[in-house]
């Protein structure tokens, strides 16, 4: 067994983590470690009575050294990346969910703040799996893709050479209120959202530079990205609707049967996706429609799992040399 440990527990990613490795078959839950420490884990979620004991740390670098050969950190942004330094100098592997290193460090220090480990950004790999499968395999830290650059991205790009990059991107994104984390807010408090749906950071919203330089990465196209987040009623679920404008008729089923076809963790759909499909799964369903030369693409993910959790599990088996599918859920939570 390959012992992993979890810094930042007591969200919601790093429940699901738990949830998740409680039956993988290679790795052992071995260091959890909270702001709360010093706590039971099944105190700190309560759901997870029966199923679990284990002691809730403070995070200390020296102790997961000890206990871990690989660590996944479910911090928040700005929070990882002093940590992270610290992890990879003591040749522990890293899973980062936050976006400490998703980006280049002129694109994060614009969005975020001034970067504290630019020796280790460059060396970080995205976590996308499709598209950087064969890099993770050999990789020490892992950089988690957003939930909504990972459902915008997986239905975009094999579409991308057949765009005209001059014309914007326009992405509609819906999600469910995990996405917003444990944190009440404003705006996450029942009475806001319940019977509600309301747009957030339209267009200016730092997903937007996180697609924009993917694309250009994987397909070296720059394109202009208008993106819009809404957030709606339900719990999790995550539902994302790209429209743009092709430089030729092409036949959208196809394109995606090239790019995805083999793909065990894509499902293509004949008819519009939907969020329940996919909850509780590490799938990610996609649609797409043309008329003319308008494009239509629609993918669904649960945001909690394929666009955090189930993703960073699934790049810390191919880094320790595991199937990428092992102990990855693939049963929704229907009806």
């Amino acid at each position: 067994m390959i012992n992993v440990g979890i810094v930042g527990v007591g969200g919601y990613t790093g429940l699901e983590l738990v949830k998740m490795l409680l039956s993988h078959p290679a790795f052992r839950l071995n260091y959890v470690a909270a702001t709360a420490g010093d706590r039971m884990l099944e105190a700190l979620h309560p759901a997870l009575l029966d199923l679990i004991t284990f002691p809730v740390e403070e995070a200390n670098a020296e102790a997961v050294a000890e206990k871990c050969e690989l660590v996944f950190l479910a911090l928040p942004h700005k929070a990882s990346m002093g940590f992270a330094k610290e992890l990879i100098s003591k040749n522990i592997k890293v899973v980062d969910l936050s976006a400490d290193y998703r980006l280049e460090r002129e694109t994060y220090e614009a969005h975020y703040c001034p970067h504290e480990d630019p020796e280790n950004l460059p060396r970080a790999v995205y976590g996308l799996i499709e598209y950087y499968r064969e890099e993770i395999r050999t990789a020490r830290l892992v950089a988690g893709p957003g939930c909504y650059p990972t459902a915008t991205l997986l239905g975009i790009l094999p579409f991308i050479p057949y765009i005209d990059t001059q014309a914007p991107l326009f992405v509609d994104a819906k999600s469910g209120v995990s996405g917003a984390g444990k944190k009440l807010t404003q705006t996450s408090h029942f009475v806001t959202i319940n019977d509600n749906i309301f747009a957030y950071n339209p267009l200016k919203h730092r997903h937007a530079p996180e697609i924009a330089e993917k694309i250009a990465k994987i397909h070296g196209a720059k394109m202009e990205v208008n993106f819009v987040p809404h957030l709606i009623p339900a719990t999790r679920g995550e539902l994302v609707s790209v429209y743009a404008t092709l430089k030729e008729e092409i036949d959208p089923a196809e394109i995606l049967e090239q790019a995805y076809g083999t793909e065990a963790f894509i499902r293509l759909r004949e008819n519009p996706v939907d969020i329940k499909s996919v909850g509780g799964t590490h799938f990610c369903d996609i649609y797409a429609a043309r008329n003319g030369r308008a494009l239509f693409v629609s993918s669904a993910i649960d945001n909690l799992l394929r666009g955090a959790s189930s993703q960073a599990l699934a790049a810390a088996n191919l880094m320790m040399g595991l199937e990428e599918g092992a102990g990855l859920p693939i049963v929704p939570y229907v009806p």
